[in-house]
């Protein structure tokens, strides 16, 4: 049996690609999201591209009970996760007390509590079994205050924190964990956050990656076991600024970046 990665947030953007180059490379995938429909036409997809058996399992991390559920249905079907792909991630944009406080609720379940959730789950199994892969996603936002999106940004960070802090924890067990921090990436996200008027939806003041070239790195880097990876030189360079430049000039930066133009 070939090996298999689940895959959360794969209906769309870098999860859909990660899926491609997940069964490109010859693994089966479990395809996790919301929207039934796009996860059977991407199942379908990659059994016509590349031969690759997919199950769909519809969830909605956002619901507190959501990743147990998720990893009981994995376990009832004696499935042996070998990659976890913790993918699934939104932004809200705006100002912190004009935000919906469920809509904020709903981002720190899904880019925070579910992540760290499955990582728990799963990474259990890994050391059991003495090998697995983790690639949890994350953003160059993870290393900069966020005003204007600073729960978004906030919870990024937490991905960064906690993804660098497993690796080291886990070094010699046969299990790796890998971040991938692409910068602004061409998916539904900016949709997503209402924010398709802001300075960087715009395309101001940098080019965006595709959502297949991140994947494709973050594929990469995971199957090599990379603790961070960091897409393109331009995010390099942000991540290294963000180190090195004072707190107070990168939350102004990024607070003009992201600004809506009505």
């Amino acid at each position: 049996m070939s090996q298999l990665a689940l895959i959360t947030g794969a209906s769309s953007g870098i999860g859909l690609e990660l899926a491609h180059c997940f069964a490109r490379g010859g693994y089966s995938c479990i395809l996790v999201a919301r929207r039934r429909e796009r996860l059977k036409q991407l199942a379908l997809d990659l059994k016509n591209a590349y031969g690759c058996d997919a199950e769909v399992l519809v969830t909605d991390l956002a619901d507190p009970a959501a990743p147990q559920q998720l990893y009981l249905q994995v376990k009832q079907r004696q499935y042996n996760i070998d990659v976890l792909v913790n993918n699934a991630g939104f932004g809200n944009a705006g100002r912190f007390d004009r935000l919906s406080l469920q809509d904020e609720l709903d981002l720190m379940h899904v880019n925070m509590v579910a992540l760290g959730q499955l990582c728990r789950l799963f990474l259990s199994d890994f050391v059991c079994r003495g090998r697995g892969r983790v690639l949890n996603v994350a953003s160059v936002a993870g290393f900069l205050p966020g005003p204007l999106m600073a729960s978004y940004y906030a919870s990024k960070a937490y991905v960064v924190s906690l993804s660098r802090a497993l690796q080291l924890e886990f070094q010699g067990s046969g299990v790796t964990v890998s971040v991938l921090c692409p910068g602004p990436t061409k998916t539904e996200f900016f949709e997503r956050a209402d924010m398709q008027t802001a300075e960087l939806a715009r395309g101001r003041l940098m080019l965006m990656d595709s959502a297949a070239v991140v994947a494709e790195a973050g594929y990469r880097g995971t199957m090599k076991g990379k603790p961070l990876i960091v897409p393109g030189l331009a995010n390099k360079f942000i991540v290294l600024a963000a180190r090195l430049l004072p707190s107070g000039w990168s939350a102004r930066m990024v607070k003009r970046i992201n600004r809506r133009h009505r």
